[in-house]
């Protein structure tokens, strides 16, 4: 029994041209355009086309990871603070982010394919109070009434990590 513990959970989205929820395609179309436009300044002569040999070749690139995800915030924020993905035992997303990390994994100005892109979506606290089998029962605290507390049931998956842990 984890009581009296505070995680953090991160989890990692990660988007390319596979994709098949509009929200993800449209996440994908519109920071692969943001990539072309940004990746301009960093390779005017067009030398490199894969975001690795650029990054390589002209480190100041990685301010990439930054100007690109100015592409995706509108459509972070369509999520209502909600991390997607992770539904609870019920089938309803829950669990609440308070801030998250854009970062390109892959990326070719010739080949739209290449374009592979990660949202690493970092959790408030929870209180973990159990674990059961490969499931977590956490509540988010401040969600109770009297000395009821409201709690969430949901399975462990890949890409979803326990980001930090502090003992009360």
């Amino acid at each position: 029994m984890m009581q009296n513990t505070l995680i953090r959970l991160c989890y990692r989205k990660v988007i390319n041209n596979q994709a098949t929820k509009p929200w993800e395609q449209y996440v994908f179309e519109d920071t692969y355009k943001e990539f072309l436009l940004q990746v301009q300044f960093y390779n005017q002569e067009k030398i490199y086309t894969s975001f690795g040999e650029l990054v390589a070749q002209a480190p100041a690139a990685e301010q990439l990871h930054f100007l690109v995800s100015a592409a995706a915030v509108g459509y972070i924020k369509q999520l209502q603070g909600k991390v997607p993905d992770i539904a609870n035992s019920l089938g309803r997303l829950f669990l609440p982010f308070e801030n998250f990390r854009f970062e390109i994994i892959n990326s070719d100005i010739r080949d739209r394919s290449k374009h592979q892109v990660a949202i690493n979506f970092y959790t408030d606290q929870l209180v973990w109070h159990e674990t059961i089998g490969y499931q977590l029962l956490v509540s988010v605290p401040g969600k109770q009434e009297g000395d009821e507390t409201f709690t969430e049931l949901f399975s462990l998956q890949p890409y979803l990590s326990i980001y930090s842990i502090k003992k009360l």
